[in-house]
């Protein structure tokens, strides 16, 4: 039976849940319930929205993955309930599962088997990659920079703030740029349109000449918020440009109408460009004005490439995988539609 968290039954049971790390969210990794490898309480939520705890008496070996994927699939499930509640027909009270969304629930249990499986065989066979020329050229670019002695700057775009997979991307690309110009003890700037990227920024450099053994060049870096303004953004950057003259330029995260105004100020001043994104406007401009461009799904692969993380590699590999399904699913689906509707086909044989 449900318990409604609003009730004092409800609230004493979660209370509970969480003081004893059996609670929100079922088998964290930190809880003390995955720590001795069992299980803690579920989450179900009622009709009215309410939210209760459900003995789970689900037991897990030390150090498996499996509660975590079990989380993931019941939460997607309870989120598919909550959001279904409303729909469900009023006649039915009793009915905590909407059947219209049994589709999505199974989307999701695919995507996670997917990842499951791609994280497994990371670990047993090595993920290669294609070579991706502006990967390779971060070496060359940061390389000419110091041999000139301008400084390196680093753009992740004014279209995104860190919830947007493409600035995720970004900040580990800039992790990789700040290994190479900590390691030729080159200057980097990091404009930023948002206060958390910039925040974020600045801790991933530090992070980065820690690691490449250089923690005094973080004096050398400079992390700055510049103006939420799109076209403010684009003014300040293009006269920092002409300022610092820097020997490379990267344009790599979300973009949109300062795409082009920033890469054609960065070939004025001489600039080695390499950029990426996955808009597929802003692309156009990145080609035909930059040296070097990652083309949309490469941006996201480029981590996983420059780190060799596993768990990176699998992701991307898990995104492949997907892809494969969805384009056999429309392949047969076509080819079904095609040879039974008779209509159909000899509309298409005209």
């Amino acid at each position: 039976m449900v318990r409604d968290h609003r009730s004092p039954e409800g609230r004493k049971n979660i209370a509970h849940g969480v003081n004893h790390g059996k609670g929100i969210p079922p088998f964290g990794w930190g809880s003390k319930a995955h720590q001795n490898g069992i299980g803690g309480d579920a989450i179900a939520v009622d009709r009215s929205g309410g939210v209760g705890l459900i003995p789970n008496v689900l037991r897990f070996p030390r150090h498996s993955k499996l509660p975590v994927l079990f989380s993931a699939l019941f939460w997607a499930s309870a989120s598919v309930v909550a959001h279904s509640a409303d729909d469900a027909s009023s006649s039915s009270p009793t009915s905590w599962f909407h059947g219209e969304r049994t589709v999505e629930l199974i989307a999701i249990g695919i995507v996670v088997l997917a990842i499951a499986g791609a994280q497994w065989w990371s670990k047993r066979r090595r993920l290669r990659f294609r070579r991706l020329a502006p990967m390779e050229a971060i070496d060359d670019a940061v390389g000419r920079a110091t041999e000139t002695g301008t400084p390196v700057v680093y753009i992740t775009g004014w279209g995104g703030d860190m919830g947007r997979p493409t600035t995720m991307a970004s900040m580990a690309i800039l992790s990789h740029v700040a290994t190479y110009t900590a390691e030729y003890n080159s200057r980097l700037l990091v404009p930023s349109h948002d206060p958390i990227v910039a925040s974020v920024a600045e801790d991933t450099i530090h992070q980065a000449a820690t690691l490449a053994g250089r923690p005094e060049w973080i004096q050398s870096s400079e992390v700055t918020f510049v103006t939420q303004s799109q076209f403010g953004y684009a003014a300040a950057v293009d006269g920092l440009f002409a300022r610092e003259r820097p020997g490379a330029v990267f344009l790599i995260g979300s973009f949109e109408g300062e795409a082009l105004i920033l890469a054609e100020g960065a070939q004025q001043c001489g600039a080695v460009t390499i950029a990426g994104s996955d808009s597929t406007i802003q692309l156009a401009f990145f080609l035909v004005a930059c040296d070097y461009t990652l083309i949309g799904e490469e941006l996201f692969a480029a981590p996983g490439l420059i780190s060799g993380d596993p768990k990176v590699s699998a992701a991307v590999l898990a995104q492949d995988w997907l892809k494969y399904a969805v384009l056999a699913v429309l392949l047969f689906g076509a080819v079904g539609l095609l040879a039974f509707h008779a209509d159909l086909s000899a509309l298409l044989s005209r």
